[in-house]
């Protein structure tokens, strides 16, 4: 389509070009005929002027009295007119002899027109200044007259003896030649006058439809807050790359969160476009930046046929500009930082899924080694070397189907019942061994390795519920709801499990509460399919009330550390007996975690707080019943 423009475009320009070029030799022609067509006539005239004064008697006339003899002589008068109207023609209608009396007048001394004839001696009003020329110069004077009804030209010949001016022919020419050349011309020069518009007004058209549509793709192709390309671009780009010439780095703003939660979404737009501006002016036109998400961003480097390994110092310039960026919204600086991931010689990956996962991990090695960093391959795999990280064995157990949940029971204490359970996610390393989430969930937060790890436990969950139909619940953080990819995978997974998402629920992690419209909106969402809403952990960290007035909680979890010291702990009991009082209040079930003991079980009886969940009642199995 762009190569079809292109020639579209060209053809339309030539067709132009060509159009003014004939309209305008056009012009150039009419003004070369005119040329032509007076040349000829001045020598016609020049030589009727020459007979003319070849029939003059100088041989017979005197010094300076051709008026005198003319005066004397009226025969010879008539003789003479006699042979000058023998010159008249259609063109040349007058033919006639002045001269200059002693008061500056011209009157006539011959006059061989057929009309309008001039009597001898009679005054003929004229331009003095051109035939006074004649009389200074003694030269031959033309005179061009351009009028409606076409060309006039006076030809003034001086009539000299003995070397001076005795008077002068004159002959005056008329055609229509060129009035007839510019009616056969005129219509020819409005037709390519018109087409010229025509083809103007079309390729105006065509250049604004051009425009549009580039505009269009651009639009469609680009993010509109930060300009960077989006993910449709990004689509595209992956099917042409050639991954010998580019290397990868990915992008995350270190706590973002908490300028959106500190400052509100418009603070956090201004500091992803600052953020997107600063890449782009220390990068070439080669080189491809993206959105990917949120506040992440991919950067394809260029390193062009050479291989020249410069990626490092890019990205690293990019760090340290953000560093050193002051960002002030209303008045109020906000310091920013990046964490990036690098991956070089992509093309040595097995596709480029592997080599995106790749910088995804080092990104968020960067911000385990705490943030601002640039973390590449050959940091990574040291850093893999020292065993310190699982992200491998993540990637290993979802690729390999070695994810899997253990279900502790939730128990009525009342009847000692167990009327649900909350699903743990584990999986095995590449020697067999249980890993347990607090070895890895931290590490690959954010990252498409916790997405995936995400559904899959979705999916384990579904398919228990499936098979013994019993309520679940699993746990979400907040920025799971608000993370577009997470909530889109849930809905979808609640659509296909319509009959079945009643036995579930979600336990929002409740130290990262905030009220968002958004988030909101999504809760509730995810309640209408009949999924059940806990807030886990209630009770210590940040304990944001206004949650209850906006998010549709169904259940407490009273947290842990309160529990297991209930027994023992003046201010525990008091909390929990306030956090109880809440509940009731509001209508919301409670459950007691972390209930490890009899002294506890009973304390929580004693409350009568209804359920409870903990070693003491039961251990996570791998399997329920």
């Amino acid at each position: 389509m762009k190569f079809f423009n292109l020639i579209y475009f060209i053809f339309l320009s030539a067709l132009v070009a060509f159009t003014v070029y004939l309209y305008f030799n056009i012009e150039d022609l009419e003004i070369k005929v005119k040329e032509n067509i007076k040349s000829v006539i001045l020598k016609n005239t020049s030589y009727f002027s020459d007979n003319v004064l070849s029939i003059l008697p100088k041989n017979c006339i005197k010094e300076n009295d051709l008026h005198r003899i003319l005066q004397e002589n009226a025969s010879l008068r008539k003789e003479l007119e006699e042979k000058m109207q023998m010159l008249v023609t259609p063109s040349f209608k007058y033919v006639y002899m002045l001269y200059k009396d002693n008061n500056g007048n011209y009157r006539y001394l011959l006059d061989g027109s057929k009309s309008d004839k001039g009597f001898f001696d009679s005054k003929f009003n004229v331009n003095t200044k051109e035939w006074d020329k004649v009389y200074t110069t003694k030269q031959t004077n033309i005179v061009f007259q351009d009028n409606l009804d076409g060309l006039w030209i006076t030809l003034l010949q001086p009539y000299i003896t003995n070397g001076e001016v005795q008077g002068i022919v004159a002959m005056d020419f008329a055609t229509s030649i060129l009035k007839d050349f510019s009616r056969v011309v005129a219509p020819l020069k409005s037709v390519f006058f018109y087409v010229f518009i025509a083809i103007i007004f079309l390729f105006s058209v065509i250049t604004y439809q051009i425009i549009l549509q580039l505009r269009t793709k651009k639009e469609a192709i680009t993010d509109p807050l930060t300009q960077a390309y989006n993910r449709v671009y990004l689509r595209n780009f992956l099917e042409k790359i050639n991954f010998n010439h580019y290397d990868l780095a990915m992008f995350d703003l270190d706590y973002f969160k908490k300028v959106n939660d500190n400052y509100g979404h418009k603070a956090g737009d201004m500091v992803l476009q600052s953020f997107a501006t600063i890449v782009q002016n220390n990068i070439r036109n080669k080189d491809v930046f993206v959105r990917f998400g949120g506040e992440e961003f991919m950067l394809f480097i260029y390193k062009g046929k050479k291989y020249t390994h410069q990626s490092e110092a890019v990205v690293e310039r990019i760090r340290k500009a953000v560093e050193e960026s002051q960002l002030f919204y209303d008045g109020i600086m906000i310091k920013v930082t990046v964490s990036i991931g690098l991956v070089t010689d992509i093309h040595k990956y097995k596709n480029i899924q592997e080599a995106i996962k790749q910088a995804d991990e080092n990104l968020y090695e960067a911000k385990h080694k705490g943030r601002n960093l640039v973390v590449s391959c050959q940091s990574q795999k040291k850093q893999e070397q020292n065993n310190s990280l699982r992200i491998g064995e993540v990637k290993f157990a979802l690729d390999e189907g070695c994810v899997f949940c253990h279900f502790q029971p939730i128990v009525d204490l009342k009847n000692n019942t167990i009327v649900k359970y909350e699903a743990l996610v584990r999986l095995r390393d590449t020697e067999g061994r249980v890993v347990y989430p607090n070895a890895f969930l931290e590490v690959i937060e954010r990252t498409n390795i916790y997405r995936d790890l995400t559904k899959n436990v979705l999916e384990i969950v579904f398919a228990m519920i499936a098979r013994q139909k019993v309520n679940i619940s699993m746990n979400l953080n907040l920025s799971d709801i608000i993370d577009n990819a997470i909530y889109t995978m849930l809905l979808k997974e609640l659509q296909s499990h319509k009959d079945l998402s009643k036995y579930l629920t979600i336990e929002l992690l409740e130290y990262e509460a905030v009220v968002d419209e958004i988030l909101i909106k999504r809760l509730h969402d995810i309640k209408s399919y009949g999924v059940t809403i806990a807030l886990d952990d209630f009770g210590t960290g940040y304990s944001n009330f206004s949650i209850f007035e906006n998010f549709p909680i169904d259940i407490i979890k009273i947290d842990g550390s309160l529990i297991k010291e209930i027994d023992s702990s003046k201010t525990s009991l008091v909390v929990v007996q306030s956090i109880m009082s809440l509940a009731d209040g509001l209508g919301m079930e409670v459950i007691a975690e972390f209930v490890h003991n009899e002294a506890v079980l009973m304390k929580l009886k004693e409350l009568k707080i209804k359920f409870g969940q903990g070693f003491h009642l039961g251990k996570p199995q791998e399997k329920i019943g």
